[in-house]
C-alpha cells in the first residue's frame, strides 16, 4: 500500500555578519512562512542575536580570505573545505530541498554543499557590483536575484532577475517614532551603517550645531566603536549607537547623512529620504560609490567621497537645502521611484520557482 503525504519545503538560508546580509534574507524567510526554514551562520556576528528566536540557527566557522598568504591562510583554508562536508551534512540530515544566499563568503560553502548534493542555489546580489563569491560560483546558481538592474551586465553567463532589495516588513507601513522631536520640525538622520562609521561622525559633529541653532534635529546614530559620542551635547541633537526603529526614523527623516551600503539605500528609497552619501572608501572593490551612483543619477541623493569632503561643503549642501525645502521634496518623489515595495514577495516567488514542490511517498 502506498501513501502519499505533502512534505513541506525544507529551505537552507546562508545569511551572516552585517544588516545588508541579514535584514534582506530575514524579510525573504518572512514570505516564506510555509517553508521549513535552517539558517546558517558563522560565530560572533549578528545573526547570533538576530536569527535564533525565529529559526535554528547552524555554525560554521568560515571567514575571507587574507591578502597574503601565510600559516593563517592554511587555517582559513582548513576550516573552509570542512564547513562545505559540513554543510553537505545538513542538507542530507534536515532534507534540505534549496539554498537560499545573499552572499559574503558564508554563500561559498552553502552554495558548493548544494551543488554537490544536487540541490538548487539562489544567491541575492545587492551590490551594483557583484561580490568575489558571486563571481566566482554564480555559474552553480540556479538564478541570480539583483539589487540593482544594472548589476545584470557583469554577470552575462548566468540567468538573473531584478527584484531590488528585500526590506523588513515594517519599512511597508507607517511606524511611530518614540523620540521627542516637535512634528513640524526638520529632521537630519546621520547613520554609518550596522557597523557605524566614524569618520563621517566626526565629520558631521563639527557641522551640526549650525543645523541644530536654526531649529532643526538630529538623530545621529554612532555605532559602539566612536570615542567622541559624548563631545556633543545640544538639546536637538540625539545620539545613539544603534535604533531599532530605523523605519520610523526614517519615514520622519527629512534628509539622511550616510553611507551607501545596498541595503541602506533600499531603505531610504522605500521611505523616500533624500540624501548625502559618503561611501565607506575601503568596500571591496569600491561598491559603495557604484551603489551610490544609481541614486545620484535619478536625483534622490547627492555623493561625496569621504576623502575629499570637507565640514564646511558638508555645512554648505545641508545650508542650502534647509532655505530651499522644495528640492528635498523633489528628492523624495525620485527616491520613491527607485523603490520596489514587494522585492521580498518577488524574491520568494523567485525561490518558489526553482525549489518544486516534492511528494514524500510512504509505504505500509
Amino acid at each position: 500500500m502506498v501513501n502519499e503525504e505533502s512534505k513541506p519545503i525544507r529551505l537552507l538560508i546562508a545569511a551572516s555578519g552585517t544588516g545588508g546580509h541579514l535584514f534582506p534574507a530575514l524579510a525573504v524567510a518572512e514570505q516564506l512562512s510555509d517553508y521549513e526554514i535552517q539558517w546558517l551562520g558563522v560565530p560572533n556576528r549578528l545573526e547570533n542575536t538576530l536569527v535564533p528566536e525565529s529559526y535554528p540557527l547552524n555554525i560554521v566557522k568560515v571567514e575571507g580570505l587574507q591578502q597574503r598568504l601565510g600559516i593563517k591562510t592554511i587555517k582559513i583554508a582548513f576550516n573552509f573545505v570542512s564547513a562545505i562536508f559540513q554543510v553537505q551534512k545538513l542538507i542530507r540530515e534536515q532534507q534540505i530541498d534549496g539554498v537560499f544566499t545573499t552572499g559574503g563568503y558564508i554563500a561559498a560553502p552553502a552554495i558548493l554543499a548544494a551543488k554537490l548534493q544536487n540541490k538548487p542555489a539562489i544567491l541575492h546580489e545587492s551590490n551594483f557590483i557583484p561580490g568575489k563569491v558571486t563571481r566566482f560560483l554564480s555559474r552553480w546558481c540556479s538564478k541570480i536575484a539583483l539589487g540593482f538592474r544594472g548589476t545584470a551586465q557583469y554577470l552575462p553567463q548566468v540567468t538573473t532577475e531584478y527584484v531590488s532589495t528585500p526590506v523588513r516588513s515594517q519599512f511597508l507601513t507607517p511606524q511611530n517614532l518614540d523620540l521627542a522631536i516637535p512634528d513640524n520640525a526638520i529632521l537630519i538622520v546621520v547613520a554609518g551603517g550596522s557597523q557605524g562609521a566614524v569618520a563621517v561622525n566626526q565629520l558631521v559633529r563639527e557641522v551640526a550645531p549650525n543645523w541644530l541653532d536654526k531649529g532643526a534635529y538630529m538623530v545621529h546614530l554612532t555605532g559602539n566603536n566612536d570615542p567622541d559620542v559624548e563631545s556633543l551635547n545640544h538639546p536637538h541633537y540625539i545620539h545613539l549607537p544603534f535604533y531599532d526603529n530605523m523605519a520610523g526614523l526614517l519615514q520622519r527623516a527629512n534628509l539622511a547623512i550616510s553611507r551607501a551600503g545596498a541595503g541602506t539605500l533600499t531603505e531610504l528609497a522605500i521611505t523616500g529620504t533624500p540624501a548625502i552619501l559618503i561611501p565607506y572608501p575601503y568596500a571591496a572593490e569600491d561598491h559603495q560609490t557604484f551603489n551610490a551612483k544609481v541614486f545620484v543619477e535619478a536625483g534622490a541623493a547627492v555623493m561625496y567621497p569621504q576623502a575629499s569632503t570637507t565640514a564646511e561643503i558638508l555645512q554648505n549642501q545641508v545650508d542650502r537645502w534647509l532655505e530651499t525645502p522644495e528640492t528635498l521634496q523633489a528628492m523624495a518623489t525620485k527616491a520613491q521611484e527607485l523603490a520596489i515595495a514587494d522585492s521580498a514577495t518577488q524574491l520568494a516567488n523567485s525561490i518558489r520557482s526553482m525549489i518544486p514542490t516534492e511528494i514524500n511517498i510512504k509505504y505500509n
